[in-house]
């Protein structure tokens, strides 16, 4: 069994005549530490995919497991909980808080940890210094780059440490000095043994993984569906 496993995934929007088929019959599997990018033209599915790899879209049909667990048999509370252990996400849009400090940002995804503030504190600094950003801990989002926000962001994702990262467009609203500096980040996640899923419309940023999912009309179109049975 490989770390992650998706069986026959599929997501219906809709019924009768209006409904639509985001995904279809998705199969693939990919192990612990893989680098996978996930590329595709816009509408073709990518992005529901990646709703539900991060356990925020239930598949009308298939199973998803990660670690053995089956993720959408968990109850609200513990996929919640499964979030927090297994997933950080980075976002194209940076999703920071404008009124909170880049340290203040960072240290977010803490607030359910029971930890003092003086170690949750340090937990994103420890992040913060892993991305270069410690320097800047106490500006606001508006007073650093559109370059830096990105590092903030990936230093949020990786504060609590989670064996996958799930990423949509991260270097989508950079220019390419802080596109490659982004994707020099996540070569060195990805060394330490971080599972990454990227979904990029950038074939240069695809290069930097290590596998592609070529995903179109909903359906992978480059038969990783066999790996997975190869694997199975």
């Amino acid at each position: 069994m490989r770390f992650i496993e998706c069986e026959n995934i599929t997501r219906i929007y809709g019924s009768g005549e209006s409904a639509v088929q985001a995904v279809e019959g998705m199969s693939f599997g990919i192990d612990p530490g893989e680098f996978v990018a996930v590329m595709g033209e816009s509408g073709s599915g990518k992005s529901t995919l990646l709703s539900i790899l991060g356990a925020m879209n239930t598949p009308t049909q298939g199973r998803y497991r990660v670690d053995d667990i089956d993720v959408y048999a968990l109850g609200p509370e513990q996929r919640a909980d499964f979030r927090s252990e297994y997933l950080g996400f980075v976002f194209q849009s940076f999703h920071l808080i404008p009124y909170l400090s880049v340290l203040e940002n960072v240290m977010l995804p803490l607030a359910a940890k029971a930890l003092p503030r003086s170690g949750k504190k340090a937990l994103a600094m420890e992040a913060l210094s892993r991305m270069g950003m410690e320097k800047k801990a106490k500006r606001l989002p508006h007073e650093i780059s559109g370059g830096e926000m990105e590092r903030t962001a990936i230093a949020r994702a990786i504060v609590n440490q989670p064996p996958i990262l799930l990423a949509d467009e991260p270097t989508g609203n950079l220019d390419s000095r802080n596109a490659k500096v982004v994707m020099e980040l996540f070569g060195q996640l990805h060394q330490g043994g971080t599972t990454i899923i990227m979904v990029t419309h950038s074939a240069g940023c695809a290069q930097c993984a290590q596998r592609v999912l070529r995903v179109s009309d909903g359906r992978l179109a480059n038969g990783e569906h066999l790996r997975l049975a190869a694997h199975g």
